[in-house]
């Protein structure tokens, strides 16, 4: 007989309400429901307090000086990047890179490591789910090299089969970029068979893993991802700070893609000594607070538990997915089995910017239009989606309020 398996204790979701200062206050005379966390995620207080300790306590520019405050200042980056590293489970902090979050990382690979792999005819492998910030680098390196971008399809539940796009790499195949989890439907990808599927052909494998960062936990050593990129501001964290993983041995292969201060080790007229990782991928001033910020934001998930987040916003996908599918004329895009948490959906007769509008005016804030992945959203026939996406501390009444605050609109438009 097997032994059971353990129910995560659930989480008190009105305390950690409390711990977000920005949800005590009302929108337009009502409460504010904020389910836009797909687009970006409130900060809690422990993340706000640590931003503010740095202003107040330490704040200098890194690695270059020997006074107090930049030795602080230093000393508090450098512990923010271990926490990263533990947080992703990487092998050394030389493979976590600071940038100013996914979109960077992602065209930092798209420089350094495809542009000078690729000739013309090779190939760079996506799915037609990704986020423009997971398109439009490759676009670019194709025309700036002749390489061919490919596409792997989705199904009309916007779905990835791993089978299937394993059967796209061919020995052109130069790398194979995927997201996660989907921004626009929420799918989440195979991404473990997607990689393992690229390797045995001897591909490398980037993940866009914006929006998988907040709701799973992740394991980079056991996943065997390539690179991995995720944003602070996605995560309960700062934004304009994100990280992007690579594997050691790859990023030591790579030139930098920016030049000036501590990506270097000397300078003269007649050539440059790189830096060693990470700092070679970290030119200029980096963003100090944020990835303090960003450390703190991390902790705190931490301290939750990613199982116990996941237990619950699962909760909240499955009420949000009964009470939405309900509504006459409601449709929801995006229907995949495995999915995170959040819904895109459309109403017959009401547009979603029209819909986002009246919802605004009782309090709710949800994201309407393309999300950044017009490809993905243009499959399902229609131009743009209303989409909701929860976080952690959100709850039952508020999707009850989502559900109500939509049947309105539907009949204002009949």
């Amino acid at each position: 007989m097997s032994a059971a398996v353990a129910t995560p204790a659930p989480l008190d979701v009105e305390r950690i309400r409390a711990d977000f200062p920005i949800l005590s206050q009302r929108i337009n005379g009502h409460p504010l429901a904020y389910l836009d966390n797909g687009a970006s995620s409130q900060r809690p207080r422990a993340v706000i307090d640590a931003e503010r300790r740095y202003a107040e306590e330490m704040h200098a520019n890194v690695h270059r000086g020997v006074h107090t405050l930049s030795q602080r200042a230093t000393d508090a980056f450098e512990a923010a990047r271990e926490r990263v590293r533990r947080f992703v489970n990487a092998r050394s902090t030389r493979e976590i890179i600071f940038t100013r979050g996914t979109t960077e990382s992602i065209n930092l690979v798209a420089h350094s490591f495809v542009r000078p792999r690729v000739r013309a005819g090779d190939e760079i492998l996506i799915t037609h789910l990704e986020h423009h910030a997971n398109i439009v680098p490759w676009q670019l390196a194709c025309e700036a090299t002749g390489a061919v971008l490919r596409v792997a399809p989705i199904d009309e539940r916007g779905a990835v089969d791993a089978a299937e796009l394993a059967g796209l790499i061919s020995e052109r195949t130069r790398l194979v970029a995927v997201a996660h989890v989907s921004n626009a439907l929420g799918t989440v990808l195979p991404v473990r068979d997607i990689i393992a599927r690229a390797h045995a052909r001897g591909v490398p494998v980037l993940v866009d893993g914006a929006q998988a960062a907040p709701h799973l936990a992740l394991d980079l050593q056991a996943l065997d991802a390539d690179f991995y990129a995720f944003s602070g501001h996605k995560v309960y964290g700062p934004d304009g700070i994100g990280v992007l993983y690579g594997r050691e041995a790859l990023l030591e292969s790579m030139p930098p893609w920016q030049g000036g201060g501590d990506m270097i080790l000397a300078v003269r007229f007649d050539g440059t000594t790189y830096n060693q990782l990470p700092f070679k991928f970290e030119a200029g001033t980096p963003h100090i607070s944020g990835a303090v910020g960003l450390a703190a934001a991390l902790d705190y998930v931490s301290a939750l538990g990613l199982e116990r987040i996941a237990a619950w916003e699962h909760q909240l996908l499955e009420y949000a997915t009964e009470r939405l599918s309900a509504i006459d004329g409601l449709r929801i895009i995006g229907t995949a089995r495995d999915k995170a948490s959040l819904v895109s959906f459309v109403v017959a007769g009401v547009h979603p910017h029209d819909l986002g509008t009246i919802l605004d005016q009782q309090g709710i804030a949800i994201r309407t239009g393309h999300h950044c992945a017009m490809p993905a959203i243009e499959r399902f026939g229609v131009p743009a989606t209303a989409r909701a996406s929860f976080a952690f501390y959100n709850t039952r009444a508020e999707i009850d309020r989502l559900a109500a605050a939509v049947e309105s609109a539907r009949a204002m438009f009949r």
